[in-house]
């Protein structure tokens, strides 16, 4: 199985999914930036991607389109602190899988990563 990636530039957030998904048994690879996260998918594209929606330089939404338009298939889900209607719609009209709202609840984050797991 192809890993997770984790793109958010706040890295205590990035600590506390890789966390959650080595406690699951869930392979992963974390990335700061959304231009890092497009250099690595010339490799291969993950299994799922989790980008927050606002990383510096290139945003989460931008990272959405460009995944999406090389890899249909991979499910992919924004976290945001800020959210608003705007940036969920836009999400989704981006082919976003789910929309996760930050605070979030580490064991949920965990169960909606599983969820798109079991469908890719």
């Amino acid at each position: 199985m192809k890993p997770v990636w984790i793109v958010d530039d706040d890295r205590s957030i990035r600590w506390v999914i890789e966390k959650a998904l080595s406690r699951e048994g869930i392979a992963f690879d974390s990335f700061s930036t959304a231009q890092e996260a497009l250099a690595a998918l010339s490799g291969g594209a993950p299994e799922v991607l989790v980008s927050d929606i606002r990383t510096p330089g290139q945003s989460g939404l931008e990272l959405l389109q460009t995944v999406k338009s090389r890899h249909p298939a991979v499910p992919v889900i924004i976290m945001t602190a800020y959210s608003d209607l705007d940036s969920a719609v836009a999400a989704f009209q981006g082919g976003a899988y789910e929309y996760l709202p930050k605070p979030f609840d580490v064991d949920q984050a965990v169960e909606l990563i599983r969820r798109a797991l079991d469908e890719s």
